[in-house]
């Protein structure tokens, strides 16, 4: 690992869900499933296309309220059934002095009757991307939480 991706900022979320791990997995693997919950706030996914197995692609096409594309996909690194996933995280708009692609690892633990979901967002280009990344995420999950309860 080189010195400047070890500095990159990173975040990390945990969050309780009341479903089991089978079920929110299956929210972030199943396009139908991703379409309606990914983004926070307004911003709705239009097209979701998914193909959850290790060198498999995803592909998530959302709009805000005033038409702004926010276009992303990558590429999955990690898939263990209802426990983890690993996968690249790139923005179609990235602007060209920004690094494209980031890495996004999610895990799902049992906890009781529901999940315990660990979100890890790794190689963000800097605190403001973090920042950014960390509300979309907030938000995202926040609409996950009542799509599952």
């Amino acid at each position: 690992m080189d010195v400047q991706s070890a500095v990159k900022p990173s975040l990390t979320l945990k969050r309780r869900f009341k479903a089991p791990p089978a079920k929110v997995f299956a929210a972030f693997t199943d396009p139908e499933k991703i379409k309606r919950w990914m983004g926070p706030g307004e911003i709705l996914t239009q097209r979701a296309a998914a193909d959850p197995r290790v060198g498999g692609r995803y592909r998530i096409e959302m709009r805000s309220p005033n038409g702004e594309a926010h276009n992303v996909g990558g590429v999955y690194r990690e898939v263990v059934a209802n426990e983890k996933l690993v996968f690249t995280w790139s923005w179609d708009a990235a602007p060209p002095d920004q690094p494209h692609e980031s890495m996004v690892t999610v895990t799902f633990k049992p906890d009781g009757d529901g999940t315990l979901l660990t979100l890890t967002h790794e190689k963000l280009f800097d605190e403001k991307s973090r920042d950014g990344h960390q509300h979309g995420w907030i938000g995202a999950l926040d609409k996950l939480e009542k799509l599952l309860a």
